[in-house]
């Protein structure tokens, strides 16, 4: 037994220090010729010491080795002891490959025949609960995972951290390719100083004593005879295994053993203490560091995470990848090793390697776990590696099944765990996931099996069933959970569309035509309205349901709405409902009719929009749905506003509350709470509007609807703006103004000339524009509110809310006393139906007044 993470390199019956020299050669990432320069000694003598064929070094030689290689305490004790071993060390058998350790003893008193264990990132939580295992009453536990996962380092660990509950001593053997029984048993009874198995219980005189046992799956069958043995022989004995699959024995008790846990995909740490959260790439920067003075850049810090997350957490794996971060830097090595994970190397692979030293590639590594499969499992392996990310019990059974009968996928699972093929985290129900190295291997073997794409077109039919069954739960009082559960499917979703879309398109408009909500709610408007456009237009779908393509052009016109092209889509919802009409689809017509209401009033149709919401409000009452009719409701509360009845808007809000809270649809709460800000603001009550604004956006941003929560910032930099609270009114504008690329730079202060502004064409841009105007006109800067003003009537001209240009009218005026705003401002209201607020005709007043006096003194025009 080595320093090395999963496997003793000792070909004796004792720790022999060609393995231990080799083993903290590896853990300190260095090569054989890099580590003789640091010691001042020759390559080959770096080169036979590890082989084996130096007997007795020079101890000179042995210091300065120790010294190169930073060895203290302990660890220093034992590497120069193994330079001059005792004899009382014990043998081994002639022939075989079973090595003791040396001893060594706990403070307790305690013999211990181990090396001591190697500081260990992320496993506290496991070397705790193996060592409350081994204090339990099981005579056999044993660790199980593939090979690099850590097993022996974390048995190191355990072994110590309970020695002083073994008083009868500690101690390991490991198992030699071809060993048998006989050769097991002589070994394990040899390194607890006894010489025949019938001696080891008055060796042990009663007292608890522990026996790890590495590598097992060199000979199972022959551990398997020689642990019955010795346990019947000494039953104070306890046994701790490391190997790939379970010894079989009764009593056994296996505890798999996971990676460590590596950043979720697309994590973009801020610093380097928050990447160190995560085991695996602490583990990764802490080897790093022994080969590079630098520590990875805060630009190299997401390359950290993918790559860790590409080695599947496997620690041998990943330090085998920071040693190379000796030439190359992170990303570098993202790039080149990222798509290759299956052939690092997990040992050496050069001349003198002992040939039962295990696997050499990541891919002999799952290879020789796949092999311990049944066909059936094999090929259910193969399945389930068309799953991108982490899934649950029942999506793998409706994958499994393949269309025929559902068959329980719990006894499979629990294989594949027992293996380390799996990973298992949480309680939630996407709690399973293989690791990378795995997926990759299965899925190389489905293609060598031709069934690739027939897999990936079932995992494509399932991932559209799941989001088919969620979407109804987008709206109501199951929004956070469904979207919570889409997130967490947003991988596989990804993945199945894309294949979708070449192999079967109209199991891809069903999967597309699902999610416009959500992909509102994530922000992905842009990129969702492009996939609804790709598959209507395919020709394998125009014969598709008319429903299930009228839902997708409704899907296409929402998410068109959320970034200010919803007139190019005016059309595709007036399409779509028609075809729901003609269907009698309720849900698709009140949705539909939803949908043309926002798109009018943000296009200047006000009195079809408000058409529209009575349609919808009519029908809902019909039917009896009690969310519809809030939404309806809400939607008129926009034409309240729109005609100055400010009171009549409050009491229909107040209607949208008690129907919204009657079916318990917290977002719609939310939203005229939202509107209700508004209201507060258009009344001139700013404080009101700020606090209830506030918290409003706080809940939206937790909600995850990006579109409503710009809509409300919007009016809570309004408000501050006009009650000349400028420092938190700019904060506002800030926020909107992120990722906008022809926003003014800080410190501008000027909106930009021409059409800078329109260009952009987002709702924000006008609001922007009028908080900065009214920040101007608060502080008594005519000439800049004028300019912010006109800005903010140019970029609301086209498409957006027409009471948002009357209000930037009404400043221009306010700010210019210019005649021509005046007309263009009555002709905005006559078009829009809009009538003046009292503010408004209190600025248009002072206007008045102040021409009036103007001209009384003879002044200009």
């Amino acid at each position: 037994m080595t320093p090395d993470h999963d496997r003793s390199r000792s070909p004796a019956g004792r720790t022999l220090l060609s393995d231990l020299l080799r083993g903290h050669r590896l853990a300190a990432g260095l090569t054989q010729a890099e580590l003789a320069a640091r010691a001042g000694v020759g390559v080959r003598t770096v080169r036979d010491l590890e082989r084996g064929r130096s007997v007795r070094p020079q101890r000179t030689t042995v210091e300065l080795l120790a010294d190169a290689l930073g060895l203290t305490h302990a660890a220093r004790t034992t590497f120069l002891a193994a330079a001059r071993p005792s004899p009382a060390a014990g043998s081994r058998p002639a022939g075989r490959h079973l090595p003791v350790t040396g001893p060594g003893a706990d403070p307790s008193g305690t013999p211990i025949a181990l090396p001591q264990p190697v500081p260990l990132i992320g496993r506290d939580r496991d070397v705790a609960e193996v060592a409350a295992l081994l204090t339990a009453d099981h005579p056999v536990v044993s660790l199980i995972g593939l090979a690099g996962v850590g097993k022996t380092a974390l048995a190191l660990a355990a072994a110590h951290a309970v020695a002083a509950d073994h008083p009868a001593g500690v101690a390991g053997v490991l198992v030699g390719e071809g060993s048998d029984a006989v050769d097991v048993l002589a070994a394990s009874a040899a390194v607890f100083g006894v010489n025949r198995l019938r001696d080891l219980a008055g060796r042990f005189g009663g007292r608890p004593a522990l026996l790890l046992v590495d590598a097992v799956e060199r000979a199972p069958d022959p551990v398997a005879e020689a642990l019955r043995r010795l346990l019947a022989a000494a039953p104070t004995l306890r046994v701790l295994v490391t190997g790939r699959h379970p010894v079989g024995l009764r009593g056994e008790l296996v505890r798999p053993v996971a990676p460590l846990d590596v950043p979720p995909a697309g994590t973009v740490p801020a610093g380097r203490a928050e990447l160190d959260r995560w085991p695996a790439a602490a583990l990764f920067t802490a080897r790093l560091a022994q080969v590079r003075r630098e520590p990875p850049t805060l630009a190299e810090l997401p390359a950290v995470a993918a790559l860790v997350r590409r080695l599947g957490g496997l620690p041998l794996a990943i330090e085998l990848m920071a040693a190379r971060g000796r030439i190359l830097d992170v990303t570098e090595l993202l790039d080149r090793y990222g798509d290759r994970v299956l052939d690092l190397a997990t040992s050496e692979g050069r001349p003198g390697r002992d040939p039962a030293e295990g696997a050499v590639t990541l891919r002999d590594a799952v290879a020789t776990s796949y092999r311990l499969l049944a066909p059936g499992e094999r090929a259910a392996l193969r399945r389930l590696s068309v799953f991108a990310n982490r899934w649950s019990v029942e999506l793998a059974e409706e994958l499994l099944a393949d269309g025929g009968d559902r068959a329980d996928a719990v006894p499979l699972l629990d294989r594949l765990l027992e293996l380390g093929l799996l990973s298992v985290r949480g309680t939630a129900p996407f709690r399973f996931r293989l690791l990378d190295a795995v997926r990759d291997f299965a899925t190389e073997q489905a293609g060598r099996e031709g069934e690739l794409t027939r897999v990936r077109r079932r995992h494509a039919r399932v991932v559209t069933g799941l989001v088919v069954r969620t979407a109804p739960d987008l709206v109501g009082a199951e929004l956070a959970v469904a979207v919570h559960l889409l997130d967490e499917a947003t991988s596989d979703i990804t993945a199945a569309l894309a294949h979708a879309a070449v192999d079967d398109p109209v199991t891809a408009l069903r999967l597309a035509a699902a999610l416009p909500r959500w992909w509102r709610f994530r922000g992905r408007d842009v990129s969702g309205r492009r996939w609804l456009h790709r598959l209507l237009a395919d020709p394998r779908t125009a014969d598709a349901d008319p429903v299930l393509r009228a839902w997708a052009l409704l899907g296409v016109a929402q998410l068109a709405a959320e970034h200010g092209a919803g007139a190019d889509e005016l059309p595709a919802a007036r399409a779509a409902l028609d075809v729901f009409r003609d269907a009698d689809e309720v849900s698709g017509e009140l949705s539909a009719r939803s949908v043309l209401c926002a798109l009018l009033h943000a296009t200047g149709g006000h009195n079809e929009a408000r058409e529209h919401a009575e349609a919808a409000l009519e029908l809902a009452t019909r039917h009896g749905r009690v969310r519809d009719m809030a939404v309806a409701q809400n939607n008129l509360t926009w034409h309240d506003i729109r005609v100055g009845d400010l009171a009549g808007a409050r009491r229909r809000l107040a209607a949208v509350d008690r129907l919204a809270a009657q079916c318990g649809e917290r977002r719609l709460r939310v939203l005229a709470r939202a509107n209700l800000a508004e209201v507060n603001r258009l009344e001139g009550r700013y404080a009101d509007a700020v606090e209830q604004g506030g918290r409003v956006a706080t809940v939206l941003a937790e909600l995850g609807d990006p579109g409503h929560r710009r809509r409300v910032l919007g009016t809570v930099g309004l408000a501050l703006a006009q009650d000349g609270r400028a420092a938190e009114a700019l904060e506002v504008v800030a926020e909107l103004r992120s990722g906008t690329a022809d926003s003014p730079v800080p410190g501008q202060r000027r909106p930009p000339r021409g059409a800078g502004v329109a260009a952009a064409g987002r709702p924000e841009d006008a609001v922007c524009a009028l908080i900065e105007g009214n920040l101007a006109l608060y502080q008594g800067d005519r000439e800049l509110a004028a300019e912010w003003f006109a800005a903010a009537a140019e970029a609301g001209a086209d498409g957006q809310d027409r009471r948002d240009v009357v209000e930037a009218l009404v400043g221009l005026a306010a700010s210019t006393a210019d005649v021509t705003v005046l007309a263009r401002l009555d002709e905005v209201r006559r078009a829009g139906g809009i009538s003046l607020l009292p503010q408004e005709e209190s600025l248009l007043y002072a206007l008045v007044a102040r021409r009036a006096a103007d001209a009384r003194r003879g002044a200009p025009g």
